[in-house]
């Protein structure tokens, strides 16, 4: 019985695998594509604080609520590069805001540094 089925099986991959298929598609997909991998938010050269790392993905959760917690009108960010998360705050405009938070987070965030990259516009309510 096994034999019957392992060769009713083999004989349909057979049959399948040498047939060719034919994709037919709308040309809009490869522009909604395009257009989907485009940021929404501009960009501009900026500062943010990374406060912590860690390959613990509940670690950088908890530094981000008391982070939060603190700080609720400043944005953050969890970046993920194998094998390590990555917990960057805020939108600057200049390094001396960022390094103000810094100083406000001294003592939660010991380890904590500024980093000039591409930032999201600020905030215009903080």
């Amino acid at each position: 019985m096994e034999k019957v089925i392992l060769i009713t099986i083999l004989s349909v991959i057979s049959y399948f695998g040498n047939a060719q298929v034919t994709i037919v598609k709308d040309g809009r997909i490869d522009e909604l594509v395009k257009a989907q991998g485009q940021s929404t938010v501009p960009e501009i050269s900026g500062y943010r604080l990374q406060l912590a790392f860690d390959s613990n993905k509940s670690f950088i959760d908890d530094a981000r609520s008391k982070f939060a917690a603190q700080f609720p009108k400043v944005d953050t960010y969890v970046e993920f590069i194998a094998p390590h998360y990555f917990l960057k705050v805020g939108d600057f405009r200049t390094q001396l805001e960022a390094e103000k938070v810094k100083a406000a987070t001294a003592a939660q965030f010991p380890t904590g540094f500024v980093v000039k990259e591409k930032i999201n516009l600020p905030r215009i309510d903080q």
